[in-house]
């Protein structure tokens, strides 16, 4: 299969923020959406080099659809993937750091 070469943008969607999340960063893990195609490889290089930080390493799952109901329209939500990053020991990444 011709896999198109994926760029450290094209790998992170968006960082998860929630409660869970925020918390989980405690323990030096940071919860990120991820491009459908990347794998864990991708996902430390991107991490590493667009946040200048060291992984040391990635879980990854999929998050399955749901199906969800409107009045009489039935759909599911869409199918995404998690990554959660855990940095090495005197790493955060300050971009994601919560301003209080």
């Amino acid at each position: 299969m011709n896999q198109q070469k994926l760029t450290p943008y094209d790998v992170i969607v968006r960082p998860i923020v929630t409660e869970k999340s925020t918390a989980a960063r405690e323990d030096r893990k940071y919860i990120f959406e991820v491009n459908l195609l990347a794998n864990k490889h991708q996902v430390k290089m991107a991490i590493e080099k667009l946040f200048n930080v060291k992984v040391e390493k990635v879980n990854v799952l999929l998050v399955k659809p749901k199906p969800k109901r409107r009045g009489l329209f039935e759909g599911k939500t869409r199918q995404w993937k998690k990554a959660i990053v855990t940095l090495k020991e005197g790493y955060t990444i300050k971009e994601l750091e919560v301003q209080q």
